[in-house]
C-alpha cells in the first residue's frame, strides 16, 4: 500500500524540523502560515478491490491529532457515496510541534534567541543559520556568549586561552567548540580584529590574536666539529623552540630531516651536517630558518604515497629540498621489507622530479603491490651509510 500513513506525516514534519525550518518559523512571522501536508490517497480502484483498507487507512487518518483534514465525496459506482480525506492541514506551529513532541525545544529556542537578541544581537544570523545545532548547544550557549563578549572586550588579546577570564569558561572549554567560536566570534567582531588568513579549527589561535603554544624543533649535530650551542656541550640530542632555532648562526652546509626517531637518533656522522626529526610540527616553522635555505637539504621519508606528499609539500617552502633513499632501487633492493599503506594518496604532485614521480606513480596506481609501503626504519643501516658516503 502506498498511502500516505500517519507515520508519512510526521515525517514530513519531522523533516522541516531537522531542517530549521520550524525553529527559524518560531522567531519569525512564518509562524502563522498553515501548513499543507503531502497526501497520498486511494484511487477509483483501490476503492473497488481493497474497500476494507480503505476503510481503515480512513479511519488512521482521520484520528491522526493535531491535524485538519479537508474532505471530499466520491460517488462510487459500486460502493456509493464515499467520504475521503483529499488534503491535511496544520493550521499553526504550534500544531506542527505538538505533531512531532517538539514544543519544550521550540520553546528553549525561543528562550536562546529572546536571550541572545538583548545581548549579542550579532550572532542572531548564525542562531538562524544554524537553529538545530543552536539547541543543542543550549546548555553551553551562556559560555560561549561569555567568551565573545570577553574577546569584544579584549581584540587579539595576545594572551594564552587559559587567560580568558569569562564565566564558567576555561581553555578546554574554548579548544572543544573552536569551530563554534570561530563562527560567532567571525559575526561579532570587527574585521580588523580578525586575522582572516588564518582558517579552520587548527588556526583559532592565531586567526582571534591568542598566543599559541611555541613549535619546539628537535635536532642533532652531525659533526663534532660544528660549535656546540652554549650550555649545550657534548648534548647529542636539542631541542629549541622555532624562533631560537631560525636564529642559529651554525657553520652548517647540510640539514637532513627524517620522520622517524629512530633513524634520528642513529643518523650517523656527516660532515657540516645536522639532522632533523621531521615529527610533530609543520614546514612553516622551519622554512622561518633562513640559514637552512642556504643549506643543502635531504629529506628522508618512507617510500609510500604520503611520503612523497610531504616531499612535495616541504618543496612548497623548500624548492631545493632533494629526497633521499627515496627511489626506486632503494625500494626494489628492500623487498622483503614491504608493507602495506592504510590510505594511499591519489592526487597530482607537481613538485616531484620525474624520478620521483614514476615511483610515485607506481605507489599510487598500485602496479608493483596494492598499498605498498616501504618505512624508512625497515631500510638497511649498511644501505643508509654507503648513500650517506656517497653524497658527502
Amino acid at each position: 500500500m502506498s498511502w500516505t500513513t500517519p507515520a508519512d506525516l510526521r515525517a514530513q514534519v519531522q523533516r522541516l524540523w531537522d531542517r530549521g525550518e520550524l525553529l527559524r518559523a518560531a522567531v519569525t512571522d512564518a509562524a502563522s502560515k498553515p501548513l499543507r501536508l503531502n497526501l497520498k490517497t486511494p484511487s477509483a480502484t483501490d476503492l473497488s478491490d481493497r474497500f476494507d483498507a480503505v476503510r481503515d487507512w480512513v479511519r488512521s487518518i482521520a484520528g491522526t491529532p493535531q491535524v485538519r483534514i479537508e474532505w471530499r465525496q466520491w460517488n462510487h459506482r459500486v460502493q456509493g457515496t464515499q467520504r475521503l480525506p483529499a488534503a491535511v492541514w496544520l493550521d499553526s506551529l504550534q500544531d506542527a510541534l505538538a505533531f512531532i513532541g517538539k514544543l519544550r525545544q521550540a520553546q528553549r529556542f525561543e528562550a536562546l534567541w529572546q536571550q541572545t537578541a538583548a545581548t549579542q544581537p550579532a550572532l542572531l544570523a548564525w542562531l538562524s543559520r544554524r537553529p538545530t545545532q543552536a539547541l543543542e548547544l543550549a546548555d553551553r550557549w551562556e559560555r560561549l556568549v561569555a567568551v565573545v563578549a570577553w574577546l569584544q572586550a579584549h581584540p587579539r588579546p595576545g594572551v594564552y586561552l587559559r587567560q580568558v577570564d569569562a564565566p564558567g569558561v576555561d581553555s578546554k572549554f574554548i579548544e572543544a567548540h573552536r569551530g563554534v567560536l570561530a563562527e560567532l566570534l567571525d559575526l561579532a567582531l570587527p574585521p580588523q580584529v580578525v586575522e582572516k588568513e588564518a582558517s579552520g579549527v587548527a588556526q583559532f589561535t592565531r586567526r582571534f590574536g591568542f598566543l599559541d603554544k611555541p613549535v619546539r624543533i628537535r635536532f642533532r649535530l652531525l659533526d663534532p666539529v660544528l660549535p656546540s650551542l652554549p650550555g649545550c656541550g657534548g648534548l647529542p640530542d636539542i631541542t629549541l623552540d622555532a624562533t631560537s632555532f631560525a636564529a642559529l648562526s651554525l657553520p652548517v652546509e647540510r640539514v637532513f630531516i627524517t620522520e622517524n626517531e629512530t633513524n634520528f637518533l642513529a643518523f650517523p656522522e656527516a660532515a657540516g651536517a645536522v639532522v632533523v626529526f621531521g615529527a610533530g610540527y609543520g614546514w612553516e616553522a622551519l622554512a622561518r630558518a633562513d640559514w637552512m635555505h642556504r643549506c643543502q637539504l635531504h629529506y628522508w621519508g618512507d617510500i609510500d604515497t604520503h611520503g612523497f606528499a610531504i616531499l612535495d609539500r616541504l618543496r612548497g617552502h623548500f624548492p631545493h629540498a632533494a629526497s633521499f633513499l627515496m627511489d626506486r632501487q632503494t625500494l626494489l633492493a628492500h623487498r622483503a621489507h614491504w608493507g602495506e599503506e592504510d590510505d594511499p594518496a591519489r592526487h597530482e604532485l607537481f613538485r616531484l622530479t620525474r624520478e620521483e614521480a614514476a615511483v610515485y606513480d607506481e605507489l599510487r596506481f598500485d602496479r608493483l603491490q596494492p598499498r605498498l609501503r616501504l618505512e624508512q626504519e625497515r631500510i638497511g643501516f649498511g644501505c643508509l651509510n654507503e648513500r650517506l658516503h656517497g653524497l658527502l
